[in-house]
């Protein structure tokens, strides 16, 4: 998802909060004017009314109310999903629904509001200022969306007269950029639309045409049926979007929306996009700095001890053999500066794929473990068998390379052995602790590591990170107190 759909999707919260704020305020300032409009004479409010402030203690109630009612009605989607004339409607009705709630509030605790008149006013005016800026944010929106920031890259797998009206949905778009499109040995070819090429030239032309979304029209494309296009738009982070009719996939995490009115049905990697994002990120931050407070005594009690072991070199390991700053494979494979706490021996990392090679525990897989470790230090066996070496890895949360949980950061060695299926792990950024590491450690196999942390990416939920953590914590606690 775009950082400006994330952007424009919160804003939208706080703009339509602040919308019924200067409705209401404005409504309690017109109230004793009869002649606003010229020619009609307006009721006029001379009831005593109270301060501003304890005014606005209404505002401040009901406003969040109303915020609540258009989320549930899926007004804060981070993507656009309907025609701007549509929203305006579902505003309009929304808000009268939100002012009935009032009413009926008002009457069944038989308390009576500090005007009707201002009420009517307030809602009036709510609903045109919260349009308006509906209106506004779409328009800015759109404006920048036709300057290039946000637009999505879209590639087609086979078209035919049926599937065109599809593609002009698309182009009509300002929000998709149609690249072109790819076509089966049988299919005619289809003018409005670049051809280019065939769909066995379908890795080359994502990556040439930085291809960010792709909408498969059939069913069968030749070699490649519809599970085999999934998994590598799976691999390569593409979304994959195809028409309902020919849907023969059955999978967990489907979204329905229009692209200018036209269904189509979108397969999610993962919870993970829009504000399951936004509220992972949320989590992770205020998780990290909680995580930091707590384990400060930590961090100098582990440095002191670290330093009286007589281990030469900095106490957190930075740097590799050669001098070059220790690093790991993030989300889409970008490479972090990592943080861990030193448990080794410097200039003995390379040795793992020389002298030690044939300790590896790891059996098949990227991955190396080895048993009796000859580099380690003593202080290092108690931080490694306690993950008390992992806790500098809050500053990489913090930092937003890395969550509280998700799958382990690989070396980028390692990852260069991954299968195409494996890449599937770089849909989210990795963790620090995991559902691999809570169900066996370095104990499992890659295949079982990697089968477990792609049913996290697919069933992601805030309880499930939640259960992780007390988990692990539980789990290095045990590991503490029997050291």
């Amino acid at each position: 998802m775009k950082k400006t759909e994330i952007i424009f999707g919160i804003l939208r919260v706080p703009i339509d909060f602040a919308m019924v704020l200067l409705g209401f305020i404005l409504a309690y300032e017109l109230r004793t004017y009869p002649e606003l409009i010229p020619g009609m004479v307006l009721p006029v409010d001379l009831v005593a009314f109270p301060a501003l402030p304890e005014y606005l203690n209404f505002i401040w109630i009901s406003g969040p109310i109303l915020v609540i009612i258009f989320w549930l009605n899926h007004m804060y989607s981070m993507k656009i999903t309907e025609r701007l004339s549509q929203e305006v409607l579902k505003v309009c009705f929304l808000t009268s629904a939100w002012l009935m709630i009032i009413i009926a509030y008002f009457f069944l605790t038989r308390e009576f509001f500090f005007s009707r008149l201002v009420l009517g006013y307030g809602w009036v005016l709510s609903t045109i200022f919260i349009a308006g800026g509906r209106v506004g944010t779409r328009w800015l929106q759109t404006m920048l969306a036709r300057a290039g920031f946000g637009v999505r890259r879209v590639l087609f797998l086979s078209l035919n007269k049926t599937t065109l009206e599809v593609l002009n949905k698309f182009k009509k778009d300002p929000y998709y950029k149609v690249v072109g499109y790819l076509k089966r040995q049988k299919d005619q070819e289809i003018s409005g639309c670049k051809l280019l090429g065939r769909i066995a030239d379908l890795e080359k032309i994502v990556k040439k045409y930085q291809v960010e979304e792709v909408v498969q029209t059939q069913y069968q494309m030749e070699t490649r049926g519809a599970p085999e296009i999934l998994d590598f738009c799976r691999t390569n982070h593409l979304q994959y979007h195809f028409i309902p009719d020919l849907v023969q996939i059955h999978q967990k995490n489907i979204a329905t929306s229009t692209i200018q009115g036209f269904p189509i049905i979108t397969l999610k990697p993962t919870p993970l996009e829009g504000w399951g994002k936004v509220a992972k990120r949320t989590f992770d931050t205020i998780g990290a700095i909680f995580g930091i407070i707590i384990l400060s005594p930590f961090f100098i009690i582990v440095s002191i001890l670290i330093k009286l072991d007589g281990t030469k070199g900095t106490i957190l390991f930075k740097y590799l053999d050669d001098g070059t700053r220790a690093k790991r494979v993030g989300q889409y494979g970008k490479l972090f500066n990592f943080y861990k706490f030193r448990s080794m021996k410097p200039g003995t990392h390379n040795m793992r794929y020389k002298e030690l090679a044939e300790k590896n525990t790891r059996g098949k897989g990227p991955l190396v473990k080895i048993k009796d470790d000859p580099r380690i230090t003593r202080i290092g066996k108690f931080l490694r068998k306690t993950d008390l070496d992992e806790i500098p890895q809050l500053w990489n949360v913090l930092k937003g390379n890395m969550s509280l949980v998700g799958p382990r950061p690989h070396l980028p060695e390692e990852v260069e052995k991954y299968d195409d299926h494996h890449k599937f792990l770089l849909t989210i950024k990795p963790g620090i602790t995991g559902l691999a590491q809570i169900s066996g450690r370095s104990g499992l196999d890659f295949e079982e590591e990697a089968r477990l942390d792609t049913y996290y990416i697919e069933n992601w939920s805030i309880l499930m990170d939640i259960k992780i953590l007390i988990k692990t914590c539980l789990v290095v606690l045990k590991r503490i107190i029997g050291s």
